[in-house]
Parts: structure tokens; C-alpha cells; sequence
């Protein structure tokens, strides 16, 4: 586990689980309302249709947090497959894990949860691509927030994510090359 104190939350006191039938998810709330309807309706079923992992986070037996992750690939566009190539690689796209949906409750946010379930996701990738099976990139799509101070691109830039296209609408598909140093 990642020992870091987060705002008044020692690191060590937060307790991850693989999300079960057994889980009460309705006290979870956030205001991206789209978030907490997928933790409740879809991702038991989709863990269940071995799709995705969803991993809670609690902190004094409240769940504060969850990621949700899943095998993806990075399409090699452009400038990284020009990188690539001069590496002589030659693959039209690249082993990665997605962070299909991050949420922090609305009580918690702001304690660097968000920043320890990244770290916990790069932890993931790192084992799978040491002891498992080819993972170089992490993915994830970021969702633009019209107010500066919620917008996701700028948390998963300063944790060392690049943008893959840059998009005004929508998501804006992001990654992080594991090789790298972070």
C-alpha cells in the first residue's frame, strides 16, 4: 500500500476492496451523478462479465472512493508512432490498463484520494507488466469541467499524463508511459 498522510487521512488507515455483492454503495455520493449511477446500476455486473475490476476505498467504514480498471490498448498516432518507430517498433498500438471511472466522494475531496487511486492504478499496471502480462501505458478519458478547479485534464497533467488528441467536447483521451520515469 502507498504510505502517504493526505490531508489529516493517514494513507495506511484506507482500506481497499474488490467491490462484492456484500458492499453498500448507497451512501456513495458525488456530484457527477453519472459516477455514482455506474458504481450502483453497472460495475458489479460488468466485474462480473469479467470487463472491468472496481476497487472501493474506505476510510472509518465509509467508502470514500472508487476505480474502476480495465485492459485497453494506446492506438500509436502521429508523434508516438514516429517515437516508436525510431525505437524500431512497428506496432500499430500498445498493451495498456484503463482507468475507466475514478470518483472521490464529495465529503473527501481535495485530501489527494484521487492522486493515491492513480498511484494505486500505476502500482497495478507495474505488476502486470512484471509478472503477468505486456502493460506500457496507462489510459484513461478525462472529462473537461467547465470550472478550472474540478477540470480533470489538469489533475492527470500534473500527474504526469499526456494528451493523446485534444478535444473541446466530450472526453479527452489522455496516457502515461510506464517507461517514463514518474
Amino acid at each position: 500500500m502507498i504510505k502517504e498522510n493526505i490531508n489529516n487521512i493517514k494513507s495506511d488507515e484506507i482500506i481497499i476492496e474488490k467491490l462484492e455483492d456484500k458492499h453498500n454503495l448507497s451512501n456513495f455520493k458525488s456530484y457527477e451523478k453519472e459516477l455514482v449511477d455506474f458504481l450502483i446500476e453497472d460495475a458489479l455486473n460488468n466485474q462480473k462479465q469479467k470487463f472491468s475490476v472496481t476497487f472501493l476505498w474506505f476510510y472509518n467504514n465509509t467508502l470514500v472512493g472508487y476505480v474502476t480498471l480495465l485492459n485497453d490498448k494506446l492506438n500509436l498516432e502521429v508523434n508516438l508512432k514516429e517515437f516508436f518507430r525510431e525505437k524500431d517498433v512497428h506496432y500499430k498500438s500498445l498493451p495498456a490498463l484503463k482507468i475507466g471511472r475514478l470518483c472521490v466522494h464529495d465529503d473527501y475531496q481535495r485530501r489527494g484520494l484521487g492522486k493515491l487511486m492513480v498511484l494505486f492504478a500505476i502500482k497495478q499496471a507495474t505488476e502486470i507488466s512484471e509478472n503477468k502480462s505486456g502493460c506500457r501505458f496507462i489510459t484513461l478519458d478525462a472529462k473537461r469541467n467547465e470550472k478550472k478547479d474540478l477540470d480533470s485534464i489538469h489533475f492527470y497533467k500534473k500527474l504526469g499524463f499526456k494528451m493523446l488528441k485534444e478535444r473541446i467536447k466530450g472526453t479527452t483521451p489522455m496516457y502515461l508511459d510506464l517507461k517514463v520515469p514518474y
